[in-house]
């Protein structure tokens, strides 16, 4: 693979140069992702917790009528089993030494004894902490793992897949275009940090709070591992990519397509087009859409704005170049 250089807009590459450019860029990308997957795997399990964050407490589904223990039955369960433990070793004792009792029955009191004092460490003494979501199957644990550790590569390996694409396309841009295109190019990936950040900490929480609680004294609720990461991931990636909204618009004004005018006339529109959007992404519930529609519909309204500064500014530099133009020479 050739060393890869940055290229003027002045060179002249031939078809197979730039094929040979585009594949070291793609194998530059497929090595990122490598490595990054590689991080991700090694740290899985940090990942997970990340993502189960948003969970309510092991006494909150409890008290909804979830699938876990109330801190006083899960301190009496553990007893229990202390109790168990206890009394099977002492009866084991007191029989030892009476004439005629079968050593199988000795045995079996033993491997009681053994058996309860195993659970007990294994039982919760009180049932405060972090619900966990369940999964079903023989491997279902480790395919969940693998897809976040999938989501969470394309979501840390997009910045630099973006420079990537930057670098390839940048040279077929004029200087004045490629000044255009440089605020862009790092705009994007900020602000989808920014749209996967929001959703992580405002929408997810209070989502998740309410899908689990409502109506759940009719339910048996229990949080699917798979479906549970992949409703996250696809929210902070749809609401990430929503975010480009600004983006579009100012390339859309670019090219002449739209004005400030037409956003602000059509904004009626535009809020229905922003509910439909918000519709297709998954968590339906007025909770999940309230908190998604919000920042799009100020995002739009911001993006009014750049567009008026945008054009303000486009007038002041032609009618400056106008006036330049009409100075008589001398």
């Amino acid at each position: 693979m050739k060393a890869l250089r940055p290229i003027g807009h002045e060179d002249r590459l031939s078809i197979v140069d730039h094929l040979d450019e585009l594949r070291s860029r793609l194998l530059v990308c497929g090595g990122i992702m490598v490595v990054v997957f590689c991080v991700c795997f090694w740290q899985n399990q940090a990942l997970i917790h990340v993502l189960n964050r948003a969970l309510p407490s092991e006494s909150y589904v409890a008290s909804h009528g979830g699938l876990a223990a109330q801190p006083e039955q899960a301190a009496k369960e553990h007893q229990a089993f202390q109790d168990l433990a206890s009394g099977a070793a002492q009866l084991r004792s007191s029989l030892a030494g009476v004439h005629g009792i079968p050593a199988s029955a000795l045995q079996a009191l033993t491997t009681i004894s053994t058996g309860a004092a195993a659970v007990a460490r294994v039982l919760p003494k009180t049932a405060s902490g972090q619900v966990k979501p369940f999964t079903f199957g023989v491997g279902e644990s480790f395919t969940t793992t693998l897809m976040v550790v999938g989501y969470f590569t394309l979501l840390i390996s997009l910045p630099m897949l973006l420079y990537e694409l930057y670098a390839f396309v940048i040279p077929a841009l004029k200087p004045k275009e490629r000044r255009m295109a440089v605020p862009v190019m790092i705009s994007a990936p900020l602000l989808f940090i920014a749209g996967a950040a929001f959703t992580y900490f405002m929408v997810l929480p209070p989502a998740v709070h309410f899908l689990q609680g409502y109506n759940s004294n009719q339910f048996q609720i229990v949080v699917q591992a798979k479906t549970y990461y992949k409703f996250e991931m696809l929210i902070m990636l749809g609401i990430g990519l929503a975010f480009q909204v600004p983006l579009v618009l100012l390339a859309l004004q670019r090219v002449g397509v739209i004005r400030a005018s037409t956003l602000t006339g059509n904004w009626r529109y535009a809020v229905v087009l922003i509910a439909v959007i918000v519709a297709a992404l998954p968590g339906v519930d007025p909770v999940t859409m309230t908190f998604e529609t919000l920042p799009l519909v100020l995002l739009y309204l911001v993006s009014i704005v750049l567009l008026h500064v945008t054009e303000r500014r486009a007038a002041k530099r032609e009618a400056a170049e106008l006036a330049a133009s009409a100075r008589p020479s001398t």
